[in-house]
C-alpha cells in the first residue's frame, strides 16, 4: 500500500499571498491616513475620517502581524517578517497614542516613516528572495 503525502507548496503560497495582501492593505491605509490628515486641517469632517482611518490602519497592522505569523509557523516561511510586523504594530500603537495626545511634531514624521517602511515591506513581500 502506497503512502501519499500532501504537497505543502499551495498552503505556503496561500499564506504568502495573505501576507502580501495584508502588507498592501496596510500601506494603502497609511496612504489614506495621509490624505485624511490634510482633510483634518481643512474641513469639518476631516477629524472623523482621520479617526476612523486610524482604527482601520491599526486593524491592518494587526492583520499584517497575523498574516506574518501564519506565513511563518504553519506556512513554513521565515521568522523575519514576524519581527517586522510586530515592530510595525508597535509603531502603529505609538502613532495612535501620539495622535490622541495631539503631538503632531512626532505624529506626522512617524506617519511618514511608517509609510516608507510599509512600502519597503510591500516590495520585500512582493518579490521574495530565491
Amino acid at each position: 500500500m502506497a503512502t501519499t503525502t500532501r504537497p505543502t507548496a499551495p498552503r505556503t503560497s496561500a499564506f504568502a499571498s495573505l501576507l502580501r495582501l495584508a502588507v498592501a492593505l496596510q500601506t494603502l491605509t497609511i496612504l489614506v491616513q495621509a490624505a485624511s490628515a490634510g482633510l483634518l486641517l481643512s474641513t469639518s469632517y476631516g477629524e472623523t475620517l482621520h479617526s476612523a482611518g486610524a482604527r482601520v490602519m491599526y486593524g491592518a497592522s494587526m492583520l499584517h502581524l497575523l498574516a506574518a505569523v501564519l506565513a511563518w509557523k504553519p506556512g513554513g516561511g521565515p521568522l523575519r517578517p514576524v519581527w517586522h510586523a510586530a515592530g510595525f504594530l508597535l509603531l502603529a500603537s505609538a502613532q495612535v497614542v501620539l495622535g490622541v495626545a495631539h503631538v503632531p511634531a512626532v505624529h506626522l514624521p512617524l506617519g511618514v516613516l511608517m509609510f516608507g517602511l510599509s512600502l519597503v515591506a510591500a516590495v520585500r513581500t512582493g518579490h521574495p528572495r530565491r
